[in-house]
């Protein structure tokens, strides 16, 4: 199903967007060394609740997971790149962590994740790492608008990607959101350009570039949720939710200060 929103859904998708990005932020400064993966969990589940949002990931059952997924935020680290289940692990100076939130707030959702470092240690491959996800997913967006097409997408984000030197998977990648959190259509992280879905204003698009850094194979966990690399070499993700409209892509996920700039660049 691919769901075409009208501007006052696309309005409440902002909020929702807006949440998403403020609850992924104070985790982020949360996680420290020392920090348990199930404490992210429980502040996870306070803040939605407290802001009268629902989790699209606690009751999530689909077919490449096993059983409902039982958790309010995907907590990935360092060999684990998707769906990382939290668990009674404790966070380690230097750790990559990746954080994925989707939540629904007035019947819209806004689907986000962050990577970064824990701790004072800034092992460079591991930036790298991020900085390359970044950059990808900088890309898709620059080249998302009214007549676009996925594969034009999914060509720019493939291409940052492939030239930063990591193998690119298509197992998984973006998506549609709406009133659900996994709709079509399905953006690969590599493509070929003028194929796929013609995007239109009221779309939302969910872009997730994911790399792992020397291979482009996954491993399930004894979770059945959680992904890592085959290899266990280090991986990193970054998702940001973008509306589609008349002038382009408008970011719905990003944090209060980005979110200002955003709207003043718009103006422009």
């Amino acid at each position: 199903m691919i769901e075409i929103l009208t501007p006052t859904e696309v309005a409440r998708a902002r909020e929702t967007g807006a949440l998403v990005a403020d609850i992924l932020h104070t985790l982020k400064d949360r996680s420290v060394p020392g920090t348990n993966l199930l404490d992210i969990d429980r502040w996870a589940k306070s803040m939605i609740i407290e802001a009268g949002a629902q989790s699209s990931y606690v009751d999530y059952e689909p077919s490449f997971g096993r059983g409902p997924f039982g958790h309010y935020i995907c907590t990935s680290v360092n060999d684990a790149v998707l769906h990382g289940r939290p668990h009674d692990y404790t966070l380690a100076d230097g750790d990559l962590l990746s954080l994925d939130l989707a939540v629904s707030k007035g019947g819209v959702v806004a689907d986000s994740a962050i990577s970064f470092i824990v701790g004072d240690s800034r092992p460079e491959e591991s930036i790298a790492l991020i900085e390359a996800t970044e950059r990808a997913l900088s890309a898709g967006i620059a080249a998302a608008g009214p007549g676009a097409r996925v594969g034009d997408l999914s060509h720019a984000i493939g291409s940052v990607l492939s030239e930063a030197g990591y193998p690119v998977s298509t197992d998984f990648g973006g998506h549609g959101v709406g009133s659900t959190m996994h709709q079509d259509p399905h953006v690969p992280n590599a493509g070929r350009p003028g194929r796929g879905y013609r995007l239109r204003p009221g779309l939302l698009l969910a872009l997730e570039p994911w790399v792992m850094a020397d291979t482009a194979e996954l491993v399930t966990d004894a979770d059945g949720w959680t992904l890592r690399s085959a290899t266990g070499c280090r991986t990193a993700h970054s998702e940001h939710t973008i509306a589609i409209t008349d002038d382009g892509a408008e970011i719905l996920t990003l944090p209060d200060r980005q979110r200002s700039h955003q709207a003043v660049s718009r103006l422009r």
